[in-house]
């Protein structure tokens, strides 16, 4: 995020790079950077002469290069577009004499999505030289409640702990997906508010009281009644909660709670475990009620579970494995 705010604020400041490589598996990072270079670089009036939006599939690396060599009109710079560039993937590093003696009035910006370019290519490091190279990486699931945060306060909103937690359940690591969503409320209450579980629930469809992130807490704390009410309303309704999801979000559980049983130093389990304190309450709350021997039982049965849902040696209900389940882990 720090990074990402560096790039935009040297385009916002009238002082961009000649060159921009934009890369990696996450495409919602690629697509931010280039559509504020896009959007913000050059005046309505100077985009008619100067800015071009190029696509991959249906340029050639020449016809690229001969663009970018063009001297802008009328303005001191021009903006060229490269989308798609992993459709260039081959030829690719045909770019890199440009690379290493770029035009200084031309801002040639290349989106590769999807995957990275390898940084041994001439290419790359070319750029790395003479422009910007920025590599936009996969979040783990468990970085997505703080990149909630951090989206929201930027925007001078906040978000409860819990309601980021349902976001992520439901929406998965897309970060532009989330990022919709979390426009759609902002739009919904006032700036400096803060998004809660009942925004969630009533306005994207996601019940607060049953969803993972409650099950897991109520198997954290043994609350045995609660739990049982949650698979049995996940039984009910197995399009919208897979069982499939709920064993890997458990087996994801229950294996750093046996990393948190391993540390010597409780303290740090926060940095250890790569999560939040409000998230470490929830382990140390399980670590009382699950001993390390329970854990290491309760990951075996997760994964028979897990098997059987996958149709290996069972063809019973999926609601009758959520009891299975829980039994397992609770009893």
């Amino acid at each position: 995020m720090e990074e990402v705010q560096k790039i935009v604020q040297a385009v916002r400041s009238g002082n961009p790079a000649p060159i921009y490589l934009l890369h990696g598996p996450e495409p919602y990072y690629v697509d931010l950077i280039s559509s504020i270079i896009e959007k913000e670089l050059l005046s309505e009036e100077e985009k008619g002469f100067n800015q071009v939006v190029l696509y991959g599939r249906d340029v050639q690396i020449n016809d690229l290069v001969a663009q970018a060599k063009r001297y802008p009109m009328m303005a001191p710079r021009q903006v060229i577009i490269l989308k798609e560039a992993q459709d260039l993937a081959r030829t690719i590093d045909q770019l890199a004499p440009y690379a290493e003696n770029p035009q200084p009035t031309t801002v040639l910006v290349i989106a590769y999505k999807y995957k990275k370019l390898d940084s041994r290519k001439k290419l790359v490091k070319a750029i790395r030289d003479k422009g910007v190279v920025f590599e936009s990486k996969k979040l783990y699931d468990n970085q997505l409640p703080e990149w909630i945060r951090q989206v929201l306060a930027l925007k001078g909103y906040s978000i409860v702990p819990k309601a980021a937690q349902m976001l992520v359940e439901f929406l998965g690591n897309d970060l532009s997906k989330i990022d919709n969503e979390l426009n759609k409320l902002m739009l919904l209450i006032p700036e400096g508010q803060s998004i809660t579980p009942e925004l969630v629930e009533r306005n994207i469809g996601i019940s607060k009281d049953f969803n993972n992130f409650e099950l897991q807490a109520a198997i954290a704390e043994r609350d045995e009644k609660k739990a049982f009410g949650i698979v049995h309303y996940f039984g009910q309704n197995p399009k919208s909660h897979p069982l499939l999801m709920t064993t890997a979000i458990m087996y994801g559980f229950f294996t750093k709670l046996m990393k948190y049983h391993a540390l010597i130093d409780k303290s740090k389990a926060s940095q250890a475990l790569g999560m939040s304190n409000y998230n470490v309450r929830q382990y140390r709350t399980a670590a009382s009620n699950y001993p390390m021997k329970k854990v290491s039982r309760v990951i075996g049965s997760i994964r028979t579970i897990d098997m059987k849902a996958k149709g290996v040696e069972y063809t019973g209900s999926h609601a009758e494995l959520y009891k299975e389940l829980l039994l397992q882990i609770m009893r």
